[in-house]
C-alpha cells in the first residue's frame, strides 16, 4: 500500500458502529473529511530521547490491561486506570469503540503529537484487523525492527499476524499476542435432541459445507430451533474466504464469496432458518440461553469466553453447554495488534513489553491458561492443544485448541484494505433491508454504493 499521511487516512474514516461490542474487535464505519494532508509527526531520534516518567497507553477496553497486570513481569496496579513499571507511571487512556469514540479520540491525539507535553504523548496504541491499515500505512507507527524486536524473536508467530500490520514497503508496524482462528459454536442440548450426538465429530458431519449446512438447519427447524441467530453469524466466514478485495483500483468491488454469501442468507431467513438481527443486539444474543432456541453460533476464542453470557447464571455457556466443530469453513474473526507511537520516548519498555506478552512463550502459555485466550505462538499453542488436562468450561470442558490451531494454519489476509470496515458494516446493513423484503437485490446493492461513495468520495462503482 502506498504510504499516506494519517490524516489523509482519517479524513476518509471517522463514523463508527460496533461489531465486537464485548470487548475484542470493532468495526467501526468510516466517513469522509478533507483529504488535505497534515504535517507528518515530529518524531524524535529515539537514542536522543530521555524516558519518561509516564508510558502512556491507548486502547478502547480492559483486555490488554489485564493482560498486562496479570502477566507482565514486574506490573502494579495503582487504580482502574494508572499502574507502575519500575519507576515509570502506566497511564491506561480507555475510550470505548461505540460511535467510532476509540478511534476519534486516538486520531485527535496522534495528530497533536507534535505540539503535547513529553508525558502526555501516546506511546503504545492498540489497533484491529478492519482498520489496521489506516495506521500503518502512516509514520505514527514504528516499525517493530527499530525497538530492537528481530525476526528471530518473531518466529513462532503466526504469519497472517503480521501480514496484517506490513506497511507498503515491507515494515512490520505491530505486534499481537493473539490469534482469532474461528469455529462453529454449538448448543450441546439442542444436537442431542435433534441429531442424537452432541459429539464433535457427528455435528461436523452434519455441518461440513454449506449444502450440509441448509440440510440440517431444516431439521433443526423442525425442531423449533434456529440453525444461527441472525445471518449475519455468517458473514465473517465468508468474507474471510474472498479471493478479491473491497476495491479494486478504485472500485468498489463485490467478491463472488460476498455474493454467495447474500444468496445463501436470503435462502436461509426465507425458510426460516436463521433471523437478521444486528450482531451485539438484544435478539441477537437470546440464544446464549436455552429458551433462545438458537443452535449455533460462529466465532473465534474470545467469543466463546468473553461474549456469551458465561458469568450469568442460567445462561448454556454458564452450564458448559456449548462444544466447538470446525463448521463449513475457516475463518478469522478480530485480533488485537500493538503498535509504538512514533516518537514515543519510552521504547525500550514498550519493546519489553511486546516481547513478553507475545514472543514468550512461557508466559503465552500462562495467557492461555489463565485467559483461555487463543496466543500468537505456534509451538504454544502446540502443546496445549495436545494437553488433555486443558479444557474449556464454557464448552463443557472440551479441549478445542486442535481445531484453532488447524484454522490459524489456513489464514490468509492478503485482501485487506483500508476501505474494508465500512465496507463491511454498509454491505450488512443494505442487505438486511433485502433480506427483510423492503428491497429487491439490485436495490439493496445500489443503496450500499451509495452509502460507501458517501464515506470514501474517492472511489467509484
Amino acid at each position: 500500500m502506498k504510504k499516506r499521511t494519517l490524516s489523509l487516512i482519517l479524513a476518509t474514516a471517522l463514523v463508527a458502529g460496533s461489531l465486537m461490542g464485548c470487548g475484542g474487535s470493532s468495526a467501526a464505519s468510516t466517513s469522509a473529511a478533507s483529504s488535505e494532508p497534515a504535517a507528518e509527526p515530529a518524531v524524535e531520534a529515539q537514542a536522543e530521547a530521555e524516558p519518561s516518567s509516564v508510558l502512556n497507553i491507548y486502547c478502547w477496553n480492559e483486555e490488554f490491561k489485564t493482560r498486562v497486570k496479570d502477566h507482565y513481569p514486574g506490573y502494579e496496579e495503582v487504580d482502574a486506570t494508572h499502574g507502575k513499571i519500575g519507576d515509570v507511571e502506566v497511564a491506561w487512556n480507555i475510550t470505548p469503540n461505540e460511535n467510532n469514540a476509540y478511534q476519534n479520540n486516538l486520531d485527535e491525539t496522534l495528530l497533536g503529537m507534535e505540539n503535547a507535553e513529553q508525558n502526555d504523548r501516546i506511546d503504545m496504541f492498540l489497533i484491529e484487523a478492519d482498520y489496521a491499515l489506516k495506521y500503518i500505512g502512516t509514520d505514527y507507527a514504528m516499525p517493530i525492527a527499530d525497538l530492537g524486536i528481530t525476526e528471530e524473536d518473531l518466529a513462532n508467530q503466526y504469519g497472517y499476524t503480521k501480514d496484517v500490520v506490513t506497511d507498503g514497503n515491507g515494515a512490520l508496524k505491530g505486534i499481537s499476542w493473539q490469534g482469532c482462528p474461528g469455529v462453529m459454536i454449538y448448543n450441546r442440548e439442542a444436537a442431542k435432541e435433534v441429531f442424537g450426538s452432541d459429539a464433535p465429530e457427528d455435528i461436523q458431519a452434519k455441518f461440513a459445507d454449506w449444502d450440509a449446512f441448509v440440510a440440517s438447519a431444516a431439521e433443526l427447524k423442525a425442531a423449533g430451533y434456529q440453525a444461527v441467530s441472525s445471518v449475519n453469524d455468517t458473514f465473517r466466514v465468508y468474507s474471510n474466504n474472498v479471493t478479491s478485495p473491497w476495491v479494486v483500483d478504485g472500485k468498489i468491488n463485490i467478491d463472488a464469496n460476498i455474493d454467495k454469501w447474500v444468496d445463501d442468507s436470503k435462502a436461509l431467513v426465507d425458510a426460516g432458518y436463521a433471523g437478521t438481527h444486528d450482531l451485539w443486539s438484544d435478539d441477537w444474543s437470546k440464544g446464549f440461553y436455552p429458551e433462545g432456541k438458537v443452535f449455533a453460533y460462529f466465532g473465534p476464542a474470545w467469543l466463546i469466553d468473553f461474549c456469551m453470557a458465561a458469568d450469568t447464571e442460567g445462561s448454556i455457556a454458564n452450564a458448559g453447554g456449548w462444544a466447538a466443530t470446525e463448521g463449513p469453513q475457516g475463518f478469522n474473526w478480530g485480533g488485537t495488534w500493538i503498535c509504538a507511537a512514533a516518537g514515543t520516548d519510552n521504547a525500550d519498555l514498550i519493546a519489553d513489553i511486546m516481547k513478553a506478552l507475545c514472543c514468550n512463550e512461557e508466559i503465552m502459555i500462562d495467557i492461555v491458561k489463565q485467559d483461555n485466550d487463543f496466543v500468537n505462538n505456534k509451538p504454544a499453542m502446540e502443546a496445549m492443544a495436545a494437553d488433555t488436562s486443558y479444557g474449556d468450561a464454557v464448552l463443557g470442558g472440551q479441549n478445542a485448541l486442535a481445531m484453532f490451531c488447524a484454522g490459524a494454519d489456513k489464514i490468509v489476509m492478503d485482501q485487506i484494505t483500508t476501505y474494508d470496515q465500512g465496507c463491511n458494516e454498509e454491505f450488512q446493513k443494505a442487505m438486511r433491508d433485502y433480506f427483510e423484503g423492503k428491497l429487491d437485490k439490485d436495490a439493496a446493492i445500489a443503496a450500499f454504493y451509495k452509502a460507501v461513495v458517501e464515506k470514501y468520495p474517492e472511489l467509484t462503482y
